[in-house]
């Protein structure tokens, strides 16, 4: 090889990982730019976070959010070649991974929102990563890491490898996994960073033998990397993450000599094997794919009793969620299921509420109403309340199904119940809101509105507050006289919710309100992109809701700015729940999606057959939720 070309892959070589020096390398920063430093009248930077052979990674600040603190990371090179054609190669390089980053979208994979250059040194901006790296983890770590929590994050690796490898039209090839490249986030969920020498496979063409040494397969020492080669680096890394020994510091393919088991003998002998399986010499030994590499390691997790602890944090491919259970009913489901002492009631348009073992789905029995059921049954003293669109209120023995007592109103029932105090509130189409003593089964008043009631009441501090058709907002007491009332641009569908002192529902204007709960004051609103009957939920500082519009939205709600929104392919009029740190909402797309709710960042989703409409139960981290494909659905959290 010319000399020339021998200083060239030196020059490549000292840039691909600038998010840290490798062993023995300087980490002298090179003309760091200082706190304060404003990029491009746009990127205030805070301060460094990584140093690498050719720039530094710093923390900075978006300022085009001025009312929302949005950081990002800045990856930097500084481009200080004297030959031309090298200056200009490491600019193409670079711009090559911005490219590819462009490209990706998966949970586990930062996302791309700029790239410039500015004289000598050229800049990505990045999504910013709250958390560590995996390696500052192991080092920190007060012994070794546990056994579920190690096959938590080797499934997410295999999760985010198989859609590099899958990628279209060419694969990628990752080509540097090592545990400095694996971000582990607030979430405890993996992050794979430092695409700068990932490149695409083509089947047959040598590449330049680049990555890490002691993670690296032999193959790639002689350029020849393959999907099989970050299957060996993941082994690697595993290897890492379970003994604390760190490859670089051992002799190249010496994995063998060192035994898993025999370092930390905590490790179950199935997870053993699946490492040393990656680490194969012959690649033609190690595992075909990243796809049968999760495969195994769900196994070990399976067979180990690992699953249970780690199943509401896996990341899946988009659409490849599959159900613990499902159960086909003779029509839509259009509401909300209930879950009860281990019994899922769901009722459904073919006229029946359905009562469910959860833990299987297994059918126990049904009650047949004359019409159908959108609304979401409730329980008390062992019987459940549902509403028909029958133009009843049915009450039925939560045990064997049968009637206990029914009442009549003159429209079709589509408020769910609400129980409180001894009595049960509901909305009729007949425009009136109903209060039935829960014993008796007797009116104790009726209130007239000017609108039929499909918002399901909400009881706070001995006041009923409801939503009607023609848009008025009611605050009525327990006697039936109304307090305040607040009138919308157009129908209130959404039920309301409530936080502190505050209401929040939307309305069919296109608005997302906010009142005051004594007396119905707006204290703000926000304007959603289209008209929406989603039911907010709120958590912390947070107001979720879905929309016509096909986004779901993360409101402030001290602010009512916006702090983030997720597209799904249609309407949203399915209501959010959130669940530790999840988010879930169903679309009309047919899709059930779970979002981590402080950055509307997606983890998964899951795709029926037909437009979800109702909204989900989670309860011991599997989530329920009914589909207008007819079927009920069970999936881990």
């Amino acid at each position: 090889m010319p000399k020339g070309e021998q200083e060239f892959l030196l020059e490549t070589r000292n840039i691909n990982s600038p998010f840290e020096p490798e062993p023995g390398e300087s980490s002298t920063p090179k003309q760091q730019l200082q706190s304060g430093s404003i990029l491009v009248s746009r990127y205030s930077v805070q301060e460094v976070i990584g140093v690498g052979g050719m720039g530094s990674v710093y923390r900075a600040r978006d300022l085009h959010f001025p009312n929302v603190v949005k950081l990002v990371a800045v990856k930097e090179m500084i481009n200080l070649a004297p030959d031309p054609l090298i200056r200009q190669t490491i600019v193409q390089n670079f711009e090559r991974e911005a490219n590819m980053l462009a490209t990706l979208n998966h949970p586990a994979i930062p996302r791309i929102y700029d790239y410039f250059t500015n004289d000598d040194r050229s800049y990505l901006v990045l999504e910013f990563i709250h958390g560590k790296d995996l390696e500052t983890v192991i080092g920190d770590a007060n012994g070794f890491l546990p056994e579920d929590q190690v096959i938590s994050w080797s499934i997410q690796l295999c999760d985010v490898l198989a859609y590099l490898h899958g990628h279209t039209p060419d694969p990628i090839i990752f080509r540097d996994m090592k545990p400095s490249n694996v971000m582990i986030n607030h979430n405890g969920d993996v992050i794979l960073v430092d695409f700068g020498i990932a490149k695409t496979f083509q089947t047959g063409q040598k590449g330049t033998m680049i990555g890490t040494e002691g993670y690296s397969p032999p193959e790639q020492y002689r350029g020849e990397a393959t999907p099989l080669a970050d299957i060996y680096s993941l082994g690697a890394t595993l290897h890492h993450a379970l003994t604390r020994r760190d490859p670089r510091l051992e002799p190249p393919f010496s994995f063998s000599e060192r035994p898993v088991r025999r370092i930390n003998s905590n490790v179950s002998m199935e997870l053993e094997m699946v490492v040393n399986t990656a680490l194969q010499y012959n690649p033609s030994e190690r595992f075909s794919s990243a796809a049968a590499m999760k495969d195994a390691l769900m196994g070990v997790a399976r067979k180990t009793g690992a699953l249970s602890k780690i199943t509401s944090a896996l990341p899946v491919k988009n659409g490849a969620v599959k159900p613990l259970w499902s159960f086909k009913c003779e029509d839509e489901i259009r509401g909300t299921p209930l879950l009860n002492q281990g019994v899922l009631y769901s009722g459904c348009y073919d006229n029946n509420l359905y009562a469910l073992n959860a833990a299987d789905g297994q059918f126990m029995w049904k009650y047949p109403t004359d019409g159908g059921i959108v609304t979401r049954p409730a329980f008390y003293d062992n019987n459940i309340f549902v509403g028909s669109e029958d133009k009843l209120l049915h009450v039925v023995n939560a045990r064997t199904g049968k009637v206990v007592w029914t009442y009549i109103t003159e429209g079709k029932v589509r408020s769910s119940p609400r129980i409180a105090e001894g009595h049960v509130f509901f909305g009729s189409d007949d425009l009136y809101l109903h209060a039935v003593n829960l014993n008796s089964g007797r009116a104790v008043w009726k209130y007239a509105t000017d609108g039929a009631v499909h918002s399901t009441p909400l009881v706070v501090n001995d006041l009923v507050y409801v939503g009607t058709e023609s848009g008025s907002f009611y605050a009525v007491d327990f006697r039936g006289v109304m307090k305040w009332r607040f009138q919308a641009k157009r129908a209130i569908t959404s039920s309301p919710a409530f936080r502190d002192q505050a209401l929040f529902f939307t309305s069919l204007d296109s608005t997302l309100y906010s009142l005051d709960l004594k007396n119905g004051w707006s204290i703000w609103k926000f304007r959603l992109g289209k008209a929406s009957v989603s039911s907010p939920t709120v958590t912390d500082d947070y107001a979720f809701v879905g929309s016509s519009d096909g986004f779901i939205y993360c409101i402030d709600i001290h602010t009512a700015k916006e702090v983030w929104r997720f597209r799904t392919d249609n309407q949203v009029t399915s209501s959010p729940v959130v669940y530790k740190d999840s988010l879930y909402c169903g679309s009309v797309d047919g899709n059930l999606y779970c979002l981590e709710y402080r950055t509307g960042r997606l983890r998964w989703k899951f795709e029926s057959q037909s437009a979800i409409i109702g909204s989900p139960v989670v309860h011991d981290d599997i989530v329920y939720i009914g589909s207008t494909d007819h079927n009920i659905y069970a999936l881990f959290a």
